[in-house]
């Protein structure tokens, strides 16, 4: 095999959550670009039609399943609809998520568990289906954030607990199933990139993050898609259980 071969994920078949907007769309779509067919989850359907035209666009198959990843009967459907349609799952990107900005002696139970609930239950029901499924070896890949390795400078402590709790998770999986079933598990940091999350940031935050980030700007979708890409295919064999940072530096050693 050749490098480019190792990097192409022909003939496998990924599954993307959060896939109706920001990360998850340039995520599905550089897995299509790599050759992968894609299943693609949201709980906003109707916003996944934009995003199945993109990978359709690269010659590869697409499949919209309605999916609200804190309802594990949901994560386990569409892990189904994957296999019924294109006859087993490789990949899994775990990449749905909300966010919130409450300051700690203000927080509702209600608002904590409700982050908690998306960001790191629902990644393990996921994750759970997804593991299930697999029978001929693949690659999961969660999610996390920057957050969940130093805090944010705004109050974030549901966000930033539910993507450090979904490190813990991602070792213990790699842990699990590396060796017994052949799934590699790793996670991605972002750092900051466009999203409906970063739009709500006051301008003046939007600046600060700029400044601390020593790449000096916010960060392209695809730059996380690329990552997904590596890790989802054969050039990442021998990786697992690792935490990849994509934050233009912001998090170093």
């Amino acid at each position: 095999m050749t490098v480019m071969d190792r990097f192409s994920l022909t003939g496998k078949v990924a599954l993307v959550t959060g896939a109706s907007s920001g990360l998850g769309v340039a995520i599905a779509q550089c897995l299509a670009e790599a050759g992968a067919d894609v299943v693609l989850g949201a709980r906003r359907v109707e916003r996944l039609d934009d995003t199945r035209r993109l990978v359709e666009a690269t010659g590869r198959r697409a499949l919209a399943v309605q999916t609200d990843v804190s309802d594990p009967d949901q994560c386990t459907a569409m892990v189904a609809a994957a296999v019924e349609a294109f006859g087993k799952v490789n990949v899994l990107v775990n990449n749905a998520g909300i966010g919130s900005a409450y300051p700690a002696t203000r927080e509702t139970p209600e608002q904590f568990r409700s982050v908690i609930d998306v960001n790191l239950n629902g990644q393990y029901w996921m994750a759970q289906a997804f593991g299930r499924a697999v029978t001929e070896g693949g690659s999961l890949i969660n999610i996390s954030s920057v957050l969940g390795l130093r805090p944010g400078g705004i109050p974030q402590a549901a966000y930033a607990a539910s993507k450090a709790g979904l490190l813990g998770l991602t070792r213990d999986l790699a842990a699990q199933w590396t060796g017994r079933k052949g799934i590699r598990v790793n996670a991605i940091c972002p750092g900051y990139f466009p999203s409906e999350m970063t739009d709500e940031l006051d301008p003046r935050e939007g600046e600060l993050v700029k400044m601390i980030t020593p790449a000096g700007r916010y960060g392209e979708p695809y730059e996380v898609g690329d990552a997904c890409v590596f890790l989802a295919s054969d050039a990442a064999s021998y990786i697992t259980g690792v935490s990849l940072c994509v934050d233009g530096g912001m998090v170093m050693p």
